[in-house]
């Protein structure tokens, strides 16, 4: 009887909702320009290799805002945070859309991680604390399926904005609707309240900050499954950050393609990304988050693999499909499979630490790749990206399990170095 109320609960609540409709009329705005930044850099006098280091600094600036955003988060709350973000990102958007040199826009790529550092670590920590650890796969996996509107909106209107406009005009646009966006986010943060389990709040002091990033560190690098997720993803994100930006001048310069067809494979992505999600949650709930993280490595590999071996659309468009449905798996186990193995009351220092160690490895790969390109072959990062997809099948599918849980065992016990071993084979 004391089931039903449970079993009638809606996965999504109407916080949760609305959370998702500001992040998705934010990201949207987001989602209009990265895959076309680097061929404007190029339009206004960088080079390939200048747009590598661009990135590069970028990611400096990430690195260092990461750690002090997910700190932030875990303090003040997930809310408060990503409208103090929404704040500094409206800036930076429109320092994006007057950047009159592509050194002033690489000022201007900055800027706008300071939204991101707030915004990032907060995202999935909300999410797992306003869902059901039994349904989290489930809520992780709608979640990410709608939040692929972005990804579908967002490319293919700033490759028709940006043939019809420009670039700065796309831009412009794009910085209006992020300001919308902000200011529902204020409007939450100031009016709504999270219902379920929300993080212990603590002081915003240098003390706390210490203490939150040493518990944490020695949580990351204990031997157990959590390093494990370091090591993976980071050899992952180096490999991945060899191209990832340079995708864009390769079907510019090397495929043929226009600016509104680079676009449209934007949109293609994401629509292909969202056909997988619900399915990976659901693997994730009654499987284990390993099997949906393998398979859609797999799959990117082979995206990869026919990415380099075609000179039509159509091929383009295929890579992008298999590349879509990949994504699509590991996202949502992921996110579920972090949200079970840190507490919550961490989960923003958790995003910090763990995405800026794996910053640190990655952060001259964007400069590297270019480099690659130009005095090796532009093929080459690409093969790398490749082929370190298909080896991190091997840890994941070996490590990427939790601990079964005693019964007598508190939920703090799940969380220490003692309690995640080198999980045996099998599951």
């Amino acid at each position: 009887m004391q089931s039903t109320p449970k079993e009638n609960k809606p996965l999504l609540s109407p916080l949760l909702r609305w959370f998702l409709f500001a992040m998705i009329l934010a990201n949207i705005a987001a989602s209009m320009y990265p895959i076309l930044l680097p061929i404007y850099m190029t339009e206004i006098g960088a080079s390939v290799q200048d747009v590598g280091l661009a990135f590069t600094l970028s990611s400096v600036v990430m690195l260092v805002l990461q750690i002090f955003g997910g700190w932030v988060s875990d303090s003040i709350g997930r809310l408060k945070a990503i409208a103090i973000g929404s704040v500094g990102g409206v800036l930076g958007f429109f320092a994006l859309a007057v950047a009159p040199t592509w050194q002033w826009m690489m000022v201007a790529i900055m800027a706008v991680s300071f939204p991101r550092s707030l915004v990032g670590p907060s995202f999935g920590a909300f999410i797992a604390e306003n869902s059901d650890e039994e349904n989290r796969g489930k809520v992780f996996g709608i979640t990410d399926t709608v939040f692929q509107i972005t990804g579908v909106v967002g490319p293919l209107t700033g490759g028709l904005l940006a043939g019809w406009w420009g670039f700065k005009g796309m831009l412009t646009v794009s910085a209006v609707i992020y300001t919308i966006a902000a200011g529902l986010r204020i409007w939450m943060a100031t009016t709504m309240k999270p219902t379920e389990d929300q993080p212990s709040k603590q002081a915003l002091s240098t003390d706390s900050f210490k203490t939150s990033f040493k518990k944490m560190w020695g949580m990351i690098v204990g031997g157990g499954l959590l390093t494990w997720l370091l090591v993976t993803d980071g050899v992952r994100d180096t490999a991945f950050r060899l191209s990832g930006e340079l995708q864009p001048l390769y079907l510019e310069q090397i495929g043929g393609l226009t600016v509104a067809q680079i676009g449209l494979l934007g949109s293609i992505f994401s629509i292909s990304w969202m056909f997988t999600p619900i399915l990976s949650g659901k693997f994730s709930d009654r499987y284990g988050e390993r099997f949906p993280i393998c398979l859609g490595f797999l799959l990117i590999f082979f995206s990869m693999i026919v990415f380099l071996n075609t000179g039509v659309y159509a091929g383009f468009i295929l890579s992008w499909v298999i590349s879509g449905i990949g994504v699509g798996l590991l996202s949502p186990a992921y996110q579920s499979l972090i949200s079970k193995a840190v507490p919550h009351h961490m989960l923003g220092i958790f995003n910090g630490v763990f995405h800026s160690s794996i910053g640190i490895i990655s952060l001259p790969m964007p400069y590297i790749g270019a480099y690659l390109w130009e005095h090796i072959t532009p093929r080459f990062p690409f093969y790398i990206t490749a082929f370190v997809a298909l080896l991190t099948i091997v840890p994941s599918w070996q490590f990427f399990k939790l601990p079964e849980q005693k019964p007598e065992q508190d939920e703090t016990a799940l969380h220490t170095t003692e309690a995640l071993p080198l999980p045996e084979p099998g599951k």
